[in-house]
């Protein structure tokens, strides 16, 4: 579950993590108390989105006047940004973050994530923080220094001034940098957190750092240990489709293709994709139905790929291990029924009782075309969609 930066910001203080003091703004009535507040020595004015890359694309602007505030809050709140992680048509900006410009002397990176192949947190820290630090990380990544936790120690004092001396800090900075990033471990462990990233946090002109953003990014899996954080979850920045998939605790990824998949199990579900791109074709999702179903999550499930109106064809794929292939049957029938499917279906089913599922289905009078293995139906449905294209 990502976090928007102000919510991340609120963590932090939490943390003893310094940031600057900003004052969220959600409507226009609120214009004339932030034009009071910053008119005078100016602010910068930041979208609040789940995506990064906000500066390049126009999210975060500097405003130094009464004139430029006004100007900055009309031009995004409201509308939506889009950048290079979000793709069309962006996300919505329902809040923006306004924040006293910054005395900056220099900008650096910081960041801590799960390293899954060595099983560890990683710690990692640049002198090359801002908007540029993606390219810093493909072009020049000498330029970024890791430190691995032990996860019985935990991270060391030791560990971040070591950072701090790679990056290039002062003697007289190291004490309060040593600090920040423990307490920022401390978050990340206290909080389930999977990512946190700092970018840029700063040294002011008086020698004092400062985190200018904050990200955060939860494990969804550890959200059950953290009510309090799970309030903090914003719908609007997320797909609709996905959010619909979580209540009915369904696995569903929105991709760009025109060919809808249901599966059952996320290795089955990555191999059914192969096959259709192998086959020429483009899936428009990922959705792993799970083990143990119903006919109505079927039904939901069915309902949720065929929302997406750049779908021609679907593939049914199911191999019934604990899952029952007539249960699945039934919640094909029952979604076909309701949601009146005008795409071309095609169905896989081994298993426990297949034959009864197969059975169901061939009753139905519906329009569905049986599969007689995985690379049969990823041959059909691709030559469906393409029928469905022309």
């Amino acid at each position: 579950m990502n976090l928007h930066e102000y919510q991340a910001k609120e963590i932090f203080r939490e943390f003893a993590i310094p940031t600057p003091e900003g004052v969220l703004i959600s409507s226009r009535e609120q214009l004339p108390a932030v034009v009071e507040q910053f008119a005078a020595s100016g602010c910068v004015i930041k979208a609040q989105v789940h995506a990064g890359g906000r500066g390049k694309a126009g999210g975060v602007i500097l405003a130094h006047n009464e004139r430029e505030i006004e100007a900055a809050v009309e031009q995004l709140l409201g509308q939506r940004l889009k950048t290079r992680q979000t793709g069309e048509p962006g996300l919505p900006i329902n809040f923006l973050l306004a924040e006293p410009l910054a005395a900056i002397a220099h900008e650096f990176y910081i960041g801590m994530l799960v390293d899954r192949q060595q099983r560890r947190v990683a710690v990692i820290a640049s002198a090359a923080g801002g908007m540029s630090i993606e390219e810093v990380a493909a072009e020049t990544p000498e330029q970024l220094h890791t430190e691995t936790v032990h996860p019985v120690v935990g991270l060391q004092p030791f560990q971040a001034r070591n950072l701090g001396f790679k990056i290039g800090l002062s003697g007289q900075q190291l004490r309060p940098f040593t600090a920040l990033l423990l307490n920022l471990y401390r978050l990340f462990m206290d909080c389930d957190a999977s990512l946190v990233e700092i970018n840029p946090l700063v040294t002011t002109q008086a020698g004092e750092l400062l985190a200018l953003d904050a990200k955060i990014n939860l494990d969804d899996n550890a959200l059950y240990r953290h009510k309090a954080l799970q309030t903090l979850r914003d719908p609007s920045q997320e797909d609709a489709r996905e959010v619909e998939a979580q209540a009915w605790n369904l696995n569903y990824i929105s991709l760009d293709g025109d060919i809808g998949c249901m599966v059952n199990g996320a290795g089955l579900a990555m191999a059914t994709m192969d096959l259709i791109k192998l086959e020429g074709g483009r899936p428009a999702n990922f959705l792993d139905v799970g083990g143990g179903t119903t006919p109505e999550r079927v039904a939901a499930a069915f309902k949720l790929i065929l929302s997406d109106t750049q779908v021609k064809a679907v593939l049914v794929n199911i191999f019934g291990g604990i899952v029952r292939c007539d249960l699945i049957a039934e919640g094909i029938i029952r979604a076909i029924q309701e949601v009146h499917v005008e795409v071309p279906v095609v169905v896989r089913l081994e298993g426990t009782r297949a034959e009864e599922g197969r059975a169901l289905l061939a009753d139905s009078g519906l329009a569905i075309e049986p599969a007689e293995g995985l690379a049969d139906a990823a041959r059909r449905v691709v030559r469906a969609a393409q029928e469905e294209r022309v």
